[in-house]
Formats: structure tokens, C-alpha cells, sequence
């Protein structure tokens, strides 16, 4: 099974899902509870960085993880690029290029726009889990990053 003999119709379906998972995430981290975040995984699903060798497995290590964000950071990602492969009735893959504007020591009101933290691109896999799309591993790659601004502080931390 590939993405050519599946009906046209479920693989729209199966890749708006995706998508939408895709955008969840970064809804639940700029807009609503970062360690919630944990639920759009497979109880075994995987954050990892292999840049800096960080690795969180399972969802109790996610919401620890995702919560653990400070509660002064003012974020905001933009997604773009996302192309969703379907692999089979119950798999799929997406890459997903981004960019992450972030502050730490928000207090309210504007802040002055800054250059991105970060610029690089997710690599997703899913599983279909009782009718439900989840993510099983999110891969963070990056091409362009620097320190997160402290707005209240000396500098960048």
C-alpha cells in the first residue's frame, strides 16, 4: 500500500490530520499548555535533536520536558513547506520547515521585533492509533539558530 493506490479522498484525509497535528503542536506550545503537547504523541513517541543529542521518549518525559518552558517565554513558530507522505492505511511522514521568534522575560504588551532564534525543519512520523492520528517521532533539524533574548536581563540567555 502506497499513497498512489489509496482513494484520493482518504489520502486527503490522512494528510489534513497530519497537517493538523503539525499545527497543533505549535498552537499548544506558543498559545495554549506546552506540556499537552505530550498527548499529540504515541505513548512511546519520541522528541529528538540530533544536534545536541537530546532525546525525550514517552509521554511523561514529553510533559515534563514541553512544561518545563519558562513561564516569561513569549513565543511564536511559523510553519510552512509541510509535505505529508502517506505510507500506508496507518503510517505517514511530513517535513515541515519553520521558524521560531522567541523571548524569554515577557511581561506583557509589544516587544520590538527580533531576527528568529531558530530556522530549520521537523521530520515527523505517524501512526494511526484507534481512528486517531498520532505523532510517533518528531525530528528537529536545524540550519540557523542563536540565543533565546532575555528581555528583563543583561543579554542573551
Amino acid at each position: 500500500m502506497n499513497e498512489h493506490t489509496l482513494d484520493p479522498i482518504e489520502r486527503l484525509l490522512v494528510e489534513r490530520a497530519c497537517e493538523r497535528l503539525i499545527i497543533e503542536f505549535v498552537h499548544r506550545l506558543d498559545l495554549g499548555d506546552p506540556g499537552s503537547v505530550a498527548e499529540l504523541f504515541t505513548p512511546d513517541g519520541t522528541w529528538q535533536w540530533p544536534a545536541d543529542g537530546r532525546r525525550i521518549t514517552g509521554r511523561d518525559a514529553l510533559r515534563v520536558y514541553f512544561g518545563s518552558r519558562p513561564a516569561d517565554r513569549l513565543s511564536r513558530r511559523i510553519c510552512t513547506n509541510v509535505l505529508v507522505t502517506v505510507t500506508s492505511d496507518d503510517t505517514a511522514t511530513a517535513t515541515t520547515y519553520f521558524t521560531t521568534y522567541r523571548v524569554d522575560g515577557y511581561s506583557g504588551g509589544l516587544v520590538p521585533p527580533r531576527p528568529p532564534v531558530q530556522v530549520g525543519h521537523y521530520e515527523d512520523t505517524f501512526l494511526k492509533v484507534d481512528g486517531t492520528w498520532l505523532l510517533t517521532t518528531r525530528t528537529l533539524f536545524l540550519s540557523f539558530a542563536g540565543p533565546t533574548e532575555r528581555l528583563d536581563g543583561p543579554g542573551p540567555s
